[in-house]
């Protein structure tokens, strides 16, 4: 049995086309979608991840303002940025490239983002009202492979899903399968037993960072593997945290990397981009 592969940028397509109707439609009221994605200049892959972005919303119809955070550049100022963000009207979405250099706090800049522009749902008040189920939006990747599941009708109703976690990633992925009726497991790496966990997964969920660490010998077979992992090689090439080769051969279902949760992530961002700049409007008939 080879496993069927998910195709994230054929959904992330779709999505898309449907955005790019309903942003047409929102200028013509005279709203014009704007995402402003802030970056680390001094972290070189970061800027190959915010081009994707801009083409993305380029082709879409939506605006976008990029800030690359220079070597010279202060915490401080940067979130003297977001705050400027946070009150211009124009702004409607406000996103994080991570990673930042490492005397940066992170969870200090995104607490920064005012919570009707966190369109990731980073910041702890969108993560509070994630979990007392009112979130004013759901985090783009986890959303995307919710999204890509409903897609190829994957039902998880009652279905066993180990989430292999080493962020709110994971986290906050266990929680919208939860949603969708899903028996969750929530592991780290350092899991005892931790192939037992995954030989049991009907749907079997990673992002750990570590290349090809899920390899066919942990996977129950027929089950569904959503690869998370995106990590570049010192020869620039992206690969998953699944050992793709072989788990395909035990797996129902596979996402590729790359080409599975990435460009969901980003068809997320612009739909969460065009549900934030849609809510002023609203509030204003």
């Amino acid at each position: 049995m080879t496993a069927r592969l998910i195709d994230g940028r054929k959904v992330a397509s779709d999505i898309r086309e449907n955005l790019k109707k309903e942003i047409i439609k929102l200028k013509s009221k005279g709203t014009n979608p704007c995402l402003a994605v802030l970056f680390d200049a001094t972290y070189p892959p970061s800027k190959k991840y915010v081009d994707i972005k801009r083409t993305a919303c380029d082709e879409a119809g939506i605006d976008i303002l990029i800030h690359a955070v220079q070597k010279k550049e202060k915490e401080k100022s940067l979130i003297k940025f977001i705050e400027r963000l946070n009150k211009d009207p124009v702004v409607n979405g406000i996103l994080l490239q991570f990673p930042f250099r490492k005397n940066f706090n992170q969870k200090k800049i995104e607490e920064h983002i005012a919570p009707e522009k966190d369109i990731d749902a980073c910041g702890l008040y969108a993560l509070s009202k994630l979990f007392l189920n009112k979130p004013l939006f759901l985090p783009c990747t986890p959303y995307g492979v919710i999204k890509m599941l409903d897609a190829y009708r994957i039902s998880l109703s009652g279905k066993r899903a180990v989430v292999i976690e080493r962020s709110n990633t994971g986290r906050t992925l266990a929680h919208l399968l939860l949603r969708k009726n899903a028996v969750v497991i929530l592991c780290e790496v350092s899991t005892p037993n931790l192939k037992e966990e995954c030989l049991k997964a009907d749907i079997l969920c990673v992002d750990v960072g570590k290349p090809g660490m899920i390899t066919a010998d942990m996977v129950k077979k027929g089950a569904v593997v959503i690869d998370l992992g995106m990590n570049v090689t010192p020869r620039g090439k992206v690969k998953g945290d699944v050992d793709f080769d072989s788990v395909k051969e035990r797996a129902s279902y596979i996402t590729p990397v790359p080409g599975g949760a990435g460009p969901m992530t980003v068809a997320m961002i612009l739909h969460n981009t065009v549900l934030a700049a849609k809510r002023p409007a609203k509030n204003n008939t």
